[in-house]
């Protein structure tokens, strides 16, 4: 009976071992060195470029005049964020007639880390604890549901009290 147990100990423990496999990502595409010398700066143009070097992954987002092409190697290992460790982005800018301006290579060197905006928006009002807004919900309950101070007048013109029955 101790041998099985063993057994099914270990058979759970090989059988575990692939699933804390990094899961491995390609993505993208950057044209071949070769296909990059065949781009002749003042000469090309953009239908030319799309010939040599196929579509862009992206277009400038404020700009026609730059495509990206982009190819990155991502990394993640069960619950783990992703982890970049190559990335290549070919930039091939035009001029405003068309024509290559400049053919530029980057990589994960080249990147930045962007730090998102943590600030909040204050709104009008004041802050109510759980139980508050638990008690102020319902009118008649034991906050009696009123928005005001006592002894301000109701927008409605009314007491604020609910009608007697």
């Amino acid at each position: 009976m101790h041998r099985i147990a063993k057994a099914l100990v270990g058979g759970a423990a090989i059988l575990a071992l692939p699933a804390c496999t990094a899961v491995q990502n390609q993505r993208g595409y950057v044209p071949e060195p070769m296909a990059l010398d065949s781009i002749v700066v003042g000469e090309d143009t953009k239908a030319t470029v799309g010939e040599k070097l196929g579509t862009p992954t992206i277009d400038a987002t404020f700009d026609d005049n730059t495509w990206y092409y982009v190819s990155s190697y991502d990394v993640q290992a069960a619950f783990f964020p992703v982890q970049s460790l190559e990335r290549d982005i070919l930039a091939v800018k035009f001029s405003p007639e068309g024509q290559v301006a400049s053919v530029e290579r980057y990589d994960l060197e080249d990147g930045r880390v962007v730090n998102y905006v943590d600030r909040e928006t204050p709104t009008r009002g004041r802050d109510l604890t759980i139980l508050q807004q638990i008690f102020n919900a319902v009118p008649g309950n034991i906050g009696g549901g009123q928005q005001g101070q006592i002894g301000e007048q109701n927008p409605g013109g009314g007491t604020g009290a609910p009608p007697p029955l």
